[in-house]
């Protein structure tokens, strides 16, 4: 049974890829925040059968749990989050911009490290960053998302040039206009008929990316079943970028 972690479930990439990895037989370590508190994890754990979750924040922490539970991660996905504002460049807080990149570079760097020791000597493993399309188009207002993503981008090709030859697996998926709650909410998108016309109207496709369509994505990069297939950056944007 292959096994992979994936960080942050209930928010961004996070709800449509445990259903798909559990209907593709993976054991799923699942990490998030609000598993600080066990009542959470009990109602996650029910509501997904097969899932382990983990009551760690820290990237440190994440890696011993894991370990401690025996076995092998075959696959780490960083699916990474903060939350994010339209905010003019001259306004941005030093703080806002520590606790961002902190977030999104600083801890999927960290568990990268983490991780590695251990693919590099059996010679095989897989991580999967889900990072941002907003580098490849940036947008007034949105300059720290940009270009702390870019840096978690960058860092992802840095890290798969390095680790190809002990057949390690890097991948980015790069995703803009998904449904998620943190991002692009329901109420404000899907429900409301002027967001969706914005939505129909920026996005190719006409409409936001489906959870479990990123989840399928993810998956296949997860899998191992195109092991030559790494160092890449795919757009999950409905042709937006």
């Amino acid at each position: 049974m292959r096994r992979a972690l994936i960080t942050n479930v209930t928010q961004y990439a996070g709800p449509g890829t445990v259903p798909v990895l559990l209907r593709n037989g993976y054991q799923v370590l699942c990490h998030d925040p609000s598993f600080r508190a066990r009542g959470v994890r009990e109602r996650y754990a029910k509501a997904h059968p097969g899932v382990v979750c983990l009551d760690a924040s820290e990237p440190e922490e994440i890696h011993a749990e894991a370990d401690a539970l025996g076995g092998t991660v075959d696959v780490v996905i960083s699916n990474d989050v903060h939350p994010i504002s339209r905010t003019a460049i001259e306004d941005i807080s030093p703080d806002e911009l520590r606790a961002t990149f902190e977030a999104v570079l600083v801890v999927p760097f960290r568990l990268a490290q983490l991780f590695l020791p251990e693919m590099k000597e059996r010679r095989s493993g897989s991580f999967v960053f889900v990072t941002s399309a907003r580098p490849r188009r940036p947008e007034p207002g949105f300059a720290t998302p940009t270009t702390i993503r870019a840096g978690a981008t960058a860092f992802a090709m840095a890290l798969a040039k390095e680790t190809a030859r002990y057949g390690i697996q890097v991948n980015v998926v790069a995703p803009n206009y998904l449904y998620s709650e943190m991002y692009y909410p329901r109420a404000t998108y899907v429900d409301d008929p002027a967001g969706r016309e914005a939505i129909a109207e920026t996005v190719p496709a006409g409409r936001l990316g489906e959870p479990e369509e990123i989840g399928e994505l993810i998956e296949f990069l997860a899998s191992g079943r195109s092991a030559f297939t790494t160092g890449q950056v795919i757009d999950f944007t409905g042709g937006w970028s």
